[in-house]
């Protein structure tokens, strides 16, 4: 419900995203305070080359912080901490990119504005950032296996969405996507406000 309420899905494609996504979340936490098969699977490998450590103990579950020997709690330990950085800085895209978006489709026009002046798809950035700090806080057998599938998943997704852009919009759209790159910001960009150009004449998603 909280991630629901940064993302607001609409649409049929809103929905799929959300639901891979719900998905991941369920097999995490089920694994982080119901069943910890991860560690049940792991436990011969992890007892012999970590002797001294209650495999079975909740803490245990942040496997990061126990293999690489931190001594301090793990929820302060410096993998959590970049769990938090990531998961708290792709619900901030997430809510940032909604509005954005939610202005644009309301005057029917491109959303290039905020998040969507640095990518073109500012949510599903947000969705693996999420996805990805998870991991790094709490990794299981199952979420890894998922994390590069969801991630393919938001890839098809955007190309499907940007299909669908274009149709609409044509060269307003194309003249942006030569500007702005779909996941990954430039530096230079980054570090420098953009240029308002002719690219903002137009929905992106």
């Amino acid at each position: 419900m909280f991630a629901y309420s940064f993302f607001k899905p609409q649409t049929t494609r809103d929905w799929r995203s959300f639901g891979a996504f719900s998905a991941f979340l369920v097999a995490l936490f089920v694994e982080m305070y119901g069943f910890p098969l991860s560690i049940y699977f792991l436990s011969g490998w992890l007892q012999s080359t970590y002797p001294g450590i209650d495999w079975f103990s909740h803490d245990a579950g942040h496997l990061l912080e126990m293999m690489f020997g931190w001594k301090t709690n793990p929820h302060f330990g410096p993998f959590h901490v970049l769990s938090f950085v990531l998961i708290g800085g792709g619900f901030v895209l997430i809510a940032s990119s909604w509005r954005v978006l939610y202005e644009a489709q309301r005057r029917r026009a491109l959303a290039t504005t905020g998040p969507y002046s640095y990518v073109r798809h500012p949510q599903y950035v947000g969705f693996v950032m999420i996805m990805l700090g998870f991991l790094v806080q709490w990794p299981t057998i199952l979420t890894i296996a998922m994390f590069p599938i969801l991630t393919v998943m938001y890839v098809k997704l955007a190309k499907n969405e940007e299909r669908d852009t274009i149709a609409e919009f044509g060269s307003a759209y194309t003249g942006y996507a030569k500007v702005v790159p779909a996941f990954f910001p430039r530096l230079a960009r980054v570090f420098s406000p953009p240029a308002t150009g002719d690219y903002r004449r137009g929905h992106g998603s």
